[in-house]
């Protein structure tokens, strides 16, 4: 079975492309965290490569940022390729099938809503009908 759950931030912003296709694939990186040392270091983190495609992949690179939270639901998933130079690379990242986003939404990416208004409204007691 390949399955994986990764909880993290969002090392950087996303950056989304799309295929000859016209799929749409966005990559990312996640920061998460290690368990704690029984020592009491600081935890460190491990950098993940993260890739989403369709409209997982368009709604992260439109939603999310850096330092975003995360849950990312996926499988691990290891290809090659050849560089500039013909050398045979590797690559092992994950390839998220859900993506939970656990960060709310900044104030400036609120639109207009006059019943989810950025700015509270001043209502007296006079106005309330009770």
């Amino acid at each position: 079975m390949n399955k994986v759950f990764l909880l993290g931030h969002l090392a950087r912003d996303p950056e989304m492309r799309y295929t000859p296709n016209e799929v749409a694939v966005t990559t990312f990186t996640l920061a998460v965290n290690r368990p704690k040392s029984k020592d009491g270091a600081e935890q460190q983190p491990d950098w993940i490569s993260c890739v989403v495609w369709q409209k997982t992949a368009e709604n992260c690179a439109n939603y999310l940022r850096k330092g975003s939270k995360v849950l990312v639901e996926g499988r691990i998933q290891t290809r090659s390729f050849n560089d500039k130079e013909g050398n045979k690379r590797y690559v092992t990242e994950v390839v998220g099938e859900n993506v939970q986003f656990l960060s709310p939404r900044n104030q400036s990416e609120q639109s207009e809503d006059p019943f989810h208004p950025k700015q509270p409204i001043n209502i007296s007691d006079d106005d309330l009908p009770f």
